[in-house]
């Protein structure tokens, strides 16, 4: 294997009444959440998925699928710790992670500083390493609408004994 990986990912969810909106590990006050089989966390669903196709790895549905009553409600950042475990012993570890949410409402800004730390931690790495950004489709599709939230991930894995 080399020793530089390229993985990107994307994932959306829709957007309920009754749910809890948790983004980036953070539970943010708004009028819905997003529609789940686990905590519905966009972000870091595309991230995971980013990490695990760098490696050729499947997706998190593969790993997690939404037929496995484990994970059901489970919180996204211990999802996250666990796909890390997964690329450890293959002797990579993650360089980078630039994401991008796109909600049009709520706005995600506040919150950014406080996602970033989320996935660095449960990375471990340092969170000058995770960008997070937020972006609006000005009206349009159905993020737009607000029937929905997605996110997508672009990560950098570096192989250990490469350096």
């Amino acid at each position: 294997m080399t020793g530089l990986r390229i993985g990107h990912g994307y994932d959306v969810h829709r957007l309920e009444r009754g749910r809890k909106l948790i983004i980036g590990g953070v539970d943010i006050p708004y009028e819905k959440g997003l529609l789940g089989h686990s905590d519905a966390d966009v972000l870091l669903h595309a991230i995971m998925d980013s990490i695990l196709g760098a490696l050729a790895l499947g997706d998190i549905g593969k790993h997690f699928p939404d037929t496995d009553d484990r994970f059901k409600g489970i919180d996204s950042t211990v999802l996250l710790k666990n796909v890390i475990d997964l690329i450890l012993p293959k002797g990579y570890t993650v360089l980078n992670i630039d994401s991008t949410v796109c909600a049009e409402r709520p706005k995600l800004s506040p919150y950014i500083e406080e996602m970033r730390k989320n996935i660095a931690e449960s990375a471990g790495i340092d969170i000058s390493c995770v960008s997070v950004k937020a972006t609006t489709e000005e009206g349009l599709g159905f993020t737009g609408e607000g029937k929905g939230i997605s996110a997508t991930a672009v990560c950098l894995l570096e192989r250990k004994d490469s350096i």
